[in-house]
């Protein structure tokens, strides 16, 4: 039978090295296409990926066991790629955007009825999720990341990020709005 992750944390905190190798095989690969999709770059998601483990594993000790470790991980990526982010020069940030990452022009536009699976059925080719997802801001790349290639709730996208359930959503439903019209106003995409 398969450890949790919350297992093999104690585990490795009473002494057991191969429960942080086995923690380190199991989150690698998800944890890497979660920087590289934020950062677009596959060297530099080598790179933070690794700063990631090492923060993880420093850290190991402060870990809450009565919460969910993948949260846990997943909120160290975040906030180690905002840094890495953060630190480039060649990052646009819009003079609309506010502190919760909302935008003041999109916040102000006709909600439209959005159907997050129609959208990724028709998206499904990875070179066109990877243009599509080129035209959304950090955050909401995030929160599509963490709730579509790492199966998380809402509410655990919101728990990784440290924002309320609602600017969570919120940022769903942007990034969905901005994915869908650029799928349909392009649809050179969609060969």
């Amino acid at each position: 039978m398969e450890k949790t992750d919350e297992q093999l944390v104690e585990n490795y905190l009473e002494g057991d090295e191969n429960s942080f190798n086995e923690i380190v095989n199991r989150y690698l690969k998800p944890i890497y296409n979660f920087a590289y999709r934020l950062v677009g770059n596959q060297k530099e998601a080598e790179d933070i990926s690794q700063e990631i483990f090492l923060k993880v594993w420093k850290n190991l000790k402060k870990f809450n066991a009565k919460k969910s470790f993948r949260t846990w991980i997943f909120s160290i990526a975040k906030n180690t790629c905002i840094d890495h982010l953060r630190k480039r020069k060649d990052v646009p940030m819009s003079a609309f955007d506010n502190d919760d990452g909302g935008n003041v022009i999109e916040d102000t536009l006709v909600d439209e009825e959005l159907k997050p699976d129609e959208v990724f059925a028709i998206s499904q080719n990875k070179l066109n999720v990877e243009k599509i997802m080129e035209i959304l801001t950090i955050v909401q790349k995030e929160v599509i990341v963490l709730k579509y290639m790492n199966e998380m709730s809402l509410a655990e996208v919101a728990e990784v990020m440290k924002i309320p359930i609602d600017t969570a959503k919120s940022h769903h439903r942007r990034a969905l709005q901005k994915m869908r019209k650029s799928i349909i106003n392009a649809p050179k995409l969609s060969k």
